[in-house]
């Protein structure tokens, strides 16, 4: 009687509605594309990784060969990283036009490019057009807005986690050609790691090609975690002028002091992580009787404890007010890097390996709760106006770039550039305590 009540109520709305229910559980079993459009994105920020770890190792080497100035090859840096915030925002909204895959793949092959014509160079401009140009175009256009357009559009649920995960590729990538690239500019010169990072930015072309794909609607899905009936992850087309969408979101933005707010703070976050640690960690060690291998080692280690950092961060930015990330991740950045001249030596101290830790799980965790907080403020615009905000991390990442080789030659060491660093990190502090909330999002 009890096993054969289901039969007999089987045709009431009731029991119709518990069948509806029971399908989907079971097709929810069974693991949803956005998983792998992730993983192939994770590994591509790794394939870019590659060019990422060259600039900090091999300062010296060009220094000695070819007798440019630190302030000059920094200079190549800060194009670098200049553009590769300013050409976030419109590699976002071309990600709308084009699609992922063309636009990441055309990415990689520029950092390829810049990447290997740098083994034929004999003069500075030279250094500026390839390390500058080419790679900051080409890593500009698979920055941190590419996280961002693929959490958006194939994330519901796990959205933080998932930003975190991706973002943390990039410290990955950092923790594998950091130690080898630094070893092979040791036995083999600086041209040999040029071409491996070169090559292993081709490597990830077919990838993207393969298996990335643009819009869960493209296979017949909805946005991971995505309710029935929801448009989340669906394809919008868009036929407008790809720049005009950019400048569009941005002035759109800039009316609102949110905007200024974690534009600024973000542009305190590059300039003491890529700016300075990034590009100059290894020299200023060296500085202080350090081997340029062990220094590189040490970054890299900064890239293990990235990875943890970064992926917990998006866990507490699915759960936490990202505001109140924000605020104590600057805090204490700011604290470690006014003490770092005092811990810096010959050797490795434990006090070193300290600051290392620490250090690596502050790197980019704040990324998570800021693209949290652009897509809060401004709803589908959130992975373009993300890109203007990167745009200005990149901006303050520039200016410290050059402006701590400069310290570097007049004073012959980093000690002001750490003070001034850890200074803006306590703006960057306040600017986020200032920062309020608006919901607007699915």
């Amino acid at each position: 009687m009890v096993a054969a009540w289901p039969l007999v109520r089987r045709r009431s709305g009731r029991q119709s509605r518990r069948v509806t229910q029971i399908l989907p559980t079971k097709k929810a079993a069974r693991v949803h594309l956005a998983w792998a459009v992730a993983a192939v994105g994770f590994v591509t920020l790794i394939g870019a990784a590659g060019f990422r770890s060259v600039p900090s190792v091999l300062l010296d080497p060009l220094h000695d060969e070819f007798g440019w100035s630190h302030a000059t090859i920094s200079s190549a840096v800060s194009i670098n990283l200049l553009l590769y915030g300013l050409i976030s925002p419109f590699a976002a909204a071309l990600m709308d036009r084009l699609g992922l895959r063309r636009v990441v793949s055309g990415a990689l092959v520029l950092i390829a490019l810049g990447s290997g014509l740098t083994i034929f160079m004999n003069s500075s401009w030279q250094l500026l057009l390839c390390w500058g140009l080419l790679v900051g175009v080409g890593t500009g256009s698979m920055s941190m807005t590419f996280v961002a357009t693929i959490t958006g559009r194939w994330f519901v649920a796990r959205r933080g986690l998932v930003t975190g995960i991706l973002t943390a590729a990039g410290a990955t990538g950092q923790l594998i050609f950091l130690p080898l690239i630094a070893n092979l500019a040791t036995d083999y010169g600086w041209r040999v790691p040029a071409l491996v990072a070169a090559g292993t930015a081709l490597a990830v072309v077919p990838l993207v090609l393969l298996f990335l794909r643009d819009y869960p609607s493209d296979v017949g899905l909805r946005a991971y975690g995505a309710p029935e009936g929801s448009t989340a992850g669906q394809r919008v087309e868009s036929t407008g002028s790809s720049a005009v969408r950019a400048v569009t979101a941005l002035w759109t933005a800039m009316r609102r002091p949110a905007f200024w707010l974690l534009a600024g703070g973000f542009a305190i976050c590059g300039a003491s992580t890529n700016g300075l640690i990034g590009t100059h960690f290894v020299t200023a060690a060296h500085d202080h009787g350090m081997p340029a291998t062990t220094a590189a080692s040490l970054l890299a280690l900064v890239g293990v404890f990235d990875v943890g950092g970064t992926i917990v961060s998006g866990w507490l930015t699915d759960r936490w007010d990202p505001r109140y990330l924000l605020i104590g991740y600057y805090s204490l950045r700011g604290l470690s890097l006014l003490i770092l001249p005092s811990l810096l030596g010959p050797t490795a101290q434990p006090s070193v390996w300290v600051f290392i830790v620490f250090y690596g799980l502050d790197w980019v965790a704040t990324v998570p709760p800021t693209v949290a907080l652009c897509r809060e403020w401004f709803g589908v615009d959130g992975p373009i106006v993300f890109g203007w905000v990167f745009a200005s991390h990149q901006i303050g990442a520039a200016l410290a770039a050059t402006g701590a080789g400069v310290i570097r030659d007049a004073q012959g060491s980093y000690n002001l550039a750490w003070y001034l660093a850890g200074g803006l990190c306590a703006a960057a502090a306040l600017m986020s305590a200032s920062i309020g909330r608006r919901l607007v999002t699915a």
